[in-house]
């Protein structure tokens, strides 16, 4: 098993000196002694939000990022009182100092959310939190990064942070069973009128929760007007709405080793170049630690690349993933993806030459090595993959908001939790059972109930057959052909267990590709780097 040093960025490979978050050990680039565990689907990350954030008192911190937020989504089930304004400004009525930086988001007509993330910001403000609208991005960019920190005046033991993929937002809360989430979001035709949602988050433990911290207040006292727009200006003054950040409260230093703890996390981010008089000042020229990260880690793979993602695009993705490939003939890549695009309309064709780029291109490089797969649940309806994992070896494994594509590596910020750890043996306790976790709901095994799947679940009973990572490979396709022998069969009989559907790559013809590549690089996929690294293909 390769040390930690092997699989890590190293503080020179994180290519920004100016970056805050590893000041704190110098002589590293990641936090030792933690204990993460992971948070599959909406229902078990916003149960476990929501007990936490209940449980602050007066002089506690909390501090929130959000790419899309409603105030009114639910944090329970059938619980009115545990909507996301509520819980969060019930906090600040008791003293806990609540601070967020929401992404402004570009207009509702462009199929984004500006009205419900304006009004997530102005509930919190009108309620005393304070909740900002940012919008120090690159052009046609966002701030993607989804995570939240809670640390207590009184017992740092208690500190914790979540990493991930999951926005606090309508149509997140739904469980392994995927029946959607009753507050739902419109998606493409084919997810229904309550499109069901797959994704993860991973709970911190650790000195690690003040690497998290840190990522908040290098955005937080960015100097730069939130919004250099005049219109932004002038609609936040006659609403009212605060543009000014106060001044944090000191941070503390980082919270005790875990008695027990043997994940150490390291922290990877994207930042764009800005191309503007200013920079952050966090990441002059950009950070690109996320693709870096992604690029060491990969050329340690051996036996299996597991990942599962709402997109995986492009020529400079597969680029990645290609000599590993070729270069290790027992190695095997295996993505997990939404089986149509979430949008409909003129959108949807460039995306598919994303994928065609990334996964075709691999196929032929390892042919029999490269596999894909779509979701759907017990009625037939596809899952959406919003998920963002990557599993290396049962050894290196990643919980992020980036997404496999030039935009999350590049051009907009991005947060991911890498995590190795480091109980003796020859894989990493945490990366296996996470990988066997997911095993066990996409081929149908966990208990019907939500309720009945425990903390301490050992996955290992429930998928022997996943074990082994080659093993994996072969079960995924079994279930997918059985699946697929069903359908074709006129699903006559006993429907076969499990969720996997081969995912059909797109044979794009000659002139459809032709005139996708514009809009699939310059929206769909733009690169956020510096002219010299892009010349150079480099990250």
């Amino acid at each position: 098993m390769a040390e930690v040093t092997d699989w890590f960025l190293t503080r020179a490979e994180r290519d920004n000196d100016a970056a805050w978050v590893d000041r704190v050990h110098p002589d590293r680039a990641w936090s030792e002694g933690n204990r993460c565990w992971p948070l599959i689907d909406g229902v078990a990350y916003f149960r476990e939000l929501h007990d936490r954030l209940e449980a602050t008192r007066e002089s506690d911190l909390v501090l929130f990022t959000d790419w899309q937020g409603d105030a009114d989504e639910l944090l329970v089930a059938d619980d009115p009182t545990s909507s996301v304004v509520d819980v969060l400004a019930r906090a600040d009525e008791r003293g806990v100092d609540v601070r967020g930086l929401i992404w402004r988001s570009h207009w509702d007509k462009f199929g984004f959310f500006s009205r419900e993330n304006r009004t997530l910001g102005e509930e919190l403000q009108s309620r005393g939190a304070e909740a900002l609208l940012d919008m120090r991005v690159r052009n046609g960019g966002s701030h993607h990064q989804k995570f939240v920190v809670i640390r207590h005046r009184d017992d740092a033991s208690r500190d914790i942070a979540f990493v991930g993929g999951i926005d606090l937002a309508h149509a997140r809360r739904d469980d392994h069973r995927h029946l959607g989430d009753p507050q739902n979001e419109p998606l493409a035709c084919e997810y229904g009128d309550r499109p069901p949602w797959h994704d993860a988050m991973v709970a911190i433990t650790g000195p690690a929760v003040h690497d998290v911290e840190t990522t908040f207040r290098e955005r937080w006292e960015d100097p730069a007007p939130l919004s250099r727009r005049p219109d932004h200006w002038l609609a936040d003054k006659v609403r009212g709405l605060d543009r000014s950040p106060d001044p944090l409260p000191t941070q503390q230093p980082p919270p005790p080793q875990v008695a027990g703890g043997t994940h150490a996390v390291q922290l990877l981010r994207t930042y764009p170049n800005l191309r503007q008089a200013r920079d952050y000042p966090f990441a002059p020229g950009g950070e690109r630690s996320v693709a870096l990260g992604y690029a060491k880690a990969a050329g340690l793979a051996r036996r299996l690349i597991y990942v599962e993602d709402q997109y995986f695009w492009g020529n400079e993705i597969a680029a990645t993933f290609l000599d590993p490939l070729v270069d290790n003939p027992g190695l095997h890549l295996m993505c997990v993806l939404p089986l149509y695009p979430d949008l409909e309309g003129s959108s949807r064709t460039p995306q598919l030459l994303g994928r065609q780029r990334a996964i075709r291109d691999l196929m032929e490089a390892a042919p029999g090595r490269v596999s894909a797969y779509g979701l759907e649940n017990e009625v037939g309806t596809p899952v959406y993959v919003h998920a963002k994992v990557c599993l290396i070896d049962d050894v290196w494994a990643t919980t992020g908001s980036d997404n496999f594509n030039r935009r999350s590596w590049t051009h907009d910020s991005e947060l991911t939790a890498a995590l190795v750890d480091r109980a003796d043996g020859d894989v990493s306790p945490y990366a296996q059972a996470l990988r066997l976790r997911l095993a066990a709901e996409h081929l149908g095994r966990l208990p019907g109930d939500p309720a009945a799947l425990s903390d301490g679940q050992d996955f290992r009973v429930i998928v022997p057959d996943c074990v082994e990572p080659e093993d994996m490979v072969a079960a995924y396709a079994a279930s997918a052909d059985a699946l697929e022998a069903w359908h074709r069969g006129g699903r006559a009989g006993e429907r076969p267990p499990g969720r996997l559907r081969r995912l059909e790559v797109p044979d794009l013809p000659l002139r459809t590709r032709i005139w996708a590549r514009l809009p699939l690089r310059v929206v769909q996929d733009p690169d956020g780097r510096p002219w010299q690294f892009r010349k150079n293909r480099r990250f």
